[in-house]
C-alpha cells in the first residue's frame, strides 16, 4: 500500500478559485499514482481539523497566496510532525515577502529600480522618475492588485488604492523584454532546471486575466535562447534556489531584456493548473503530470537535512 498523503487546498486567500483547481488535478494524479488520498478543502472554519489528521506521511500543500505560501500552514504542519511539499516554514516566509526576497538576491540578480512604501509618500513619489512604473503588493501571488502605470498623474491615487486594499506596496520601474518563467525541480536532491518557458500576454502585462483565461496568453517552450543564454539562466535559478534556502520546486519570474535578466520573484507553491508554468514546463522536460506530481512527492518524502543559509541571510 502507498503512502497516505494529504492534499491541502482551496484556502482562503484572494488565490482561492486556482487552488482550488490545482488541489483537484494533484489529488487526481495522486490516486492513479495509487497513493492513499485524503483531500482537504482548507477554510476558515474548518482550520482546526488539520489538527485531527496527523496519521498521513505527507502532506502536498496545494494552496496559493496567504496562509499557503506565506510559511504558516507550514509552522502549522511542522508542528503536527506531518511532513510537506515544497520549502519550509521560513523560506516560505522570506519568498512570499517580495521585499525581502529582493534584498537576499540583489547580489546575485539584476533587478528593476524599486521602493516600498507602506504608505502615499509625497516626498518619495515626487522622486521616482520611472514611468512606465508597476505597482503591486508587497505580500500576494497571481499577479493580483498589480497595476501599470503610464501617466504620472496616475501614481498617487494607484498607491492610494493600493495601500489601503494590501498594506505594504511596491513601486518599481516597468522593464520591458521578453517574459520568462524558470521552474526548478528537485531531482535526487538536486535542482534541475526545467526547459524555460517564455510569456507573451495578449495584455499589456502578465496579469491574473491573462494567467487563468485560456487564450489570453501564447506559451513558447523552450523558449528561444541562445545556449550560452540558457545555461547563464540555469546557473542563475540554481544559485537563487540554493541560496534562499528552497525545496522540490519553485518557479521564478522574471524579464529578459538586452541580454540581461531581471528577476522578480520567486513563488515557493508554482500552480498546478493546465494553464500553469511549471507543468508545460515538466511536459516540454518529458515529463507528464503524473510523473511531476510523483517526482514531488518522493522529494518531500526524503529525509532532508536543514538548509545551510547563504551569507546573504545576515542582509536582514
Amino acid at each position: 500500500m502507498r503512502e497516505k498523503v494529504l492534499v491541502i487546498y482551496g484556502g482562503f486567500s484572494l488565490e482561492r478559485k486556482i487552488s482550488l483547481i490545482s488541489g483537484q488535478r494533484v489529488s487526481r494524479a495522486l490516486k492513479k499514482l495509487g497513493y492513499q488520498v485524503t483531500a482537504f478543502d482548507l477554510q476558515r472554519e474548518n482550520l482546526t481539523s488539520l489538527l485531527n489528521l496527523k496519521g498521513h506521511d505527507l502532506a502536498f500543500i496545494a494552496l496559493h497566496g496567504k496562509f499557503g505560501e506565506d510559511g504558516k500552514v507550514q509552522s502549522l504542519l511542522d508542528l503536527l510532525g506531518i511532513k510537506y511539499t515544497g520549502s519550509n516554514a521560513l523560506t516560505s516566509a522570506i519568498c512570499f515577502n517580495k521585499n525581502i526576497t529582493y534584498r537576499l538576491t540583489n547580489g546575485i540578480t539584476s533587478q528593476p529600480k524599486h521602493i516600498k512604501l507602506s504608505s502615499c509618500n509625497d516626498a518619495e513619489i515626487s522622486n521616482w522618475k520611472h514611468f512606465p512604473a508597476i505597482v503591486k503588493p508587497n505580500a500576494e501571488g497571481s499577479s493580483i492588485g498589480i497595476e501599470l502605470i503610464r501617466d504620472p498623474k496616475m501614481l498617487k491615487s494607484s498607491l492610494i488604492k493600493a495601500t489601503r486594499s494590501y498594506g505594504e506596496v511596491l513601486l518599481e520601474e516597468f522593464i520591458s523584454g521578453r517574459e520568462l518563467s524558470i521552474s526548478v525541480l528537485e531531482m535526487n536532491a538536486r535542482p534541475v532546471v526545467l526547459p524555460i518557458l517564455e510569456i507573451n500576454p495578449k495584455r499589456d502585462f502578465y496579469d491574473y486575466e491573462a494567467k487563468y483565461t485560456r487564450g489570453l496568453t501564447e506559451f513558447t517552450v523552450p523558449a528561444s535562447l541562445s545556449a550560452n543564454q540558457v545555461r547563464r539562466l540555469e546557473e542563475l535559478s540554481c544559485d537563487i534556489f540554493s541560496s534562499l534556502g528552497c525545496r522540490h520546486m519553485i518557479r521564478i519570474d522574471g524579464i529578459f531584456s538586452e541580454d540581461e535578466f531581471y528577476f522578480l520573484e520567486v513563488n515557493t507553491i508554482p500552480g498546478l493548473t493546465e494553464l500553469s508554468d511549471l507543468p508545460q514546463s515538466a511536459t516540454a522536460f518529458g515529463m507528464n503530470f503524473e510523473e511531476l506530481i510523483n517526482t514531488i512527492v518522493r522529494e518531500a518524502l526524503e529525509e532532508k537535512e536543514v538548509p545551510q543559509w547563504n551569507k546573504c541571510m545576515e542582509q536582514l
